[in-house]
């Protein structure tokens, strides 16, 4: 695969270029980094299979970031905090679903708006003001690393996730369903595929795993505000779209997207390493997305134009 290859590239000329990149700490920093950046990818990826989008899941890891970290300062433990900021980012989720599937608006007008609205909220119940109080325990946990490997230990949670997903795309009626949506909504409804159902549930997942990332972002910085995770969204399409999902919907895999992940962690890892400022680096992002997206829709017309070309030839003669 042509984005495997290319992390492997990326990953030499970064240990090559770079005296003293290759090394155990530079693992577990770059496993930290694309942590919460992979768990979102994950049903971001099947919601992008089905030919929507949502570019609300930084905002609502902020959203649910601010509201554990509102709640655990108010006195409430931190595992109800915690359970409270996932049930949140369902809500969020729930309601990007609602507008969607229910009242039909398109779902890049609904989440951008949901982007705006959402980290409003986070920036207006925090201010300025930042929590920080979390107890050593929990945040020494976040960024805690498996013994005797530089593998943090949040990348448990983020392979049973990935798991999970892969699972539910490739090996069960709801994934043939997703993909289904997306090659034809009206062939998926004639075939029995429960559309508005599906999308509405995988908006629902979008909302709970980056409420989950919220969480994990809050312990491992050790601080709950309303502007954490700025723009983290356009790395995670990016991130998607370069593991081969196309943005039109129909096609891709788990697979292809971790893989997509890794390398925009690796890209991004390796440009701070060489002290460039996140300014350029978020450029570089930009970048990728735009080729991503680019490739994606020349891709898709080739097939579309095999396709033409098998139909205009018909059956050979006999």
């Amino acid at each position: 695969m042509a984005i495997v290859a290319l992390v492997v590239i990326v990953a030499l000329v970064a240990v090559l270029a770079l005296p003293r990149y290759a090394g155990p700490l530079t693992v577990t920093y770059l496993l930290l980094d694309i942590a919460a950046i992979l768990m979102i990818a994950l049903p971001m990826t099947l919601v992008i299979v089905t030919g929507e989008i949502d570019l609300s899941v930084a905002s609502t890891l902020a959203l649910a970031s601010v509201t554990f970290g509102g709640l655990h300062e108010a006195g409430l433990p931190i595992e109800a905090a915690g359970l409270l900021a996932i049930m949140v980012g369902a809500l969020a989720g729930a309601i990007n679903g609602f507008f969607i599937t229910v009242v039909g608006l398109p779902s890049l007008a609904v989440t951008i708006a949901t982007l705006a609205l959402y980290r409003g909220i986070a920036v207006g119940l925090l201010g300025t003001r930042a929590v920080t109080e979390f107890g050593e325990f929990w945040t020494d946990l976040a960024t805690s690393r498996i013994p005797g490997t530089p593998i943090p230990s949040i990348m448990i949670l983020a392979l049973a996730l990935a798991i999970a997903f892969a699972t539910l795309l490739h090996f069960t009626a709801f994934g043939r369903g997703v993909f289904a949506i997306g090659q034809s909504k009206e062939a998926a409804r004639f075939s029995g595929v429960r559309v508005e159902r599906t999308k509405f549930i995988l908006f629902v997942l979008a909302g709970t795993v980056a409420a989950l990332a919220g969480i994990y972002y809050t312990l491992r910085f050790g601080n709950a505000r309303g502007q954490i995770a700025e723009g983290l969204e356009l790395s995670v399409i990016a991130a998607v779209l370069l593991g081969g999902v196309s943005i039109f919907g129909g096609r891709g895999g788990i697979h292809g997207v971790i893989a997509g992940v890794v390398l925009i962690g690796l890209l991004g890892s390796a440009l701070r390493f060489a002290g460039v400022t996140s300014d350029v680096i978020n450029i570089v992002t930009g970048a990728l997305l735009v080729a991503s997206v680019v490739s994606s829709s020349i891709l898709t017309g080739f097939h579309r134009w095999r396709a033409g070309r098998g139909v205009k030839k018909g059956p050979p003669a006999t």
